[in-house]
């Protein structure tokens, strides 16, 4: 059982997810985004979490589906995010960033200036459009997948399975309930706090991103590294 809280803290540390949360919270409508991605997640975790703790109960294959989905992948994209970190640190990115500021002028000048897709997506305002991307970007991952196929050989019952599904999906999703919860419960204050944040991050993007590639790789790393392990 303390094996599956672990893998829900890991989860709960998703590249995407933490990329779509600071999107979200820089663009307007923050709590309507946040709503819809989550709805999103919800259907796509919880469906797929108990298709998968249920019909491949005790067949060995949510443990073939893990494997299908190797932590090497986290292991490498680990890397490669220490990589742009020690890039970002080390100012070597210069010359890559004056050439892109070229083409974005040059672009700005024809009007062909685009955001990236999706920016473009989460930045319509739209719940419908975000409860989409929620639902797209999150299949089970690495990390679900083993505790997955934890969940199926303590062979529970069926309520007590589908607690350990929903509960799992909760702690995973910390990310953005944390945030909506504070909406709820202080608007002010918790609005306050995002517009802090956006001020924040335009100080210190830069830092930030340093910051958060090379804490994102290290966790990928970990969470390679105990799944290949396990």
């Amino acid at each position: 059982m303390a094996s599956i809280f672990f893998l829900s803290l890991l989860a709960m540390f998703n590249p995407t997810l933490l990329a779509a949360t600071t999107v979200m919270m820089l663009l307007p409508n923050t709590k309507k985004l946040m709503l819809g991605y989550l709805l999103g997640a919800y259907l796509t975790s919880i469906s797929l979490g108990l298709l998968v703790v249920f019909s491949l109960h005790g067949s060995g294959g949510a443990e073939a589906a893990r494997h299908t989905l190797s932590p090497l992948e986290d292991i490498v994209v680990g890397l490669i995010a220490l990589l742009v970190a020690y890039v970002l640190g080390t100012d070597r990115d210069a010359a890559l960033k004056e050439r892109r500021r070229r083409r974005k002028e040059a672009k700005e000048g024809e009007g062909k200036a685009k955001e990236p897709l999706p920016m473009r997506m989460l930045g319509k305002g739209s719940a419908r459009v975000t409860f989409a991307v929620g639902v797209v970007l999150s299949f089970p991952g690495v990390s679900y997948l083993a505790a997955l196929d934890r969940m199926a050989k303590l062979d529970y019952g069926t309520v007590a399975t589908v607690a350990l599904v929903v509960a799992f999906c909760l702690i995973q999703q910390l990310l953005l309930e944390l945030p909506l919860i504070g909406y709820a419960v202080a608007p002010d204050w918790t609005q306050g706090a995002i517009v802090r944040f956006r001020a924040w991050l335009g100080r210190n993007g830069r830092r930030a991103g340093i910051t958060g590639a090379a804490v994102i790789g290290a966790l990928l790393l970990l969470r390679g590294l105990i799944t290949l392990l396990a």
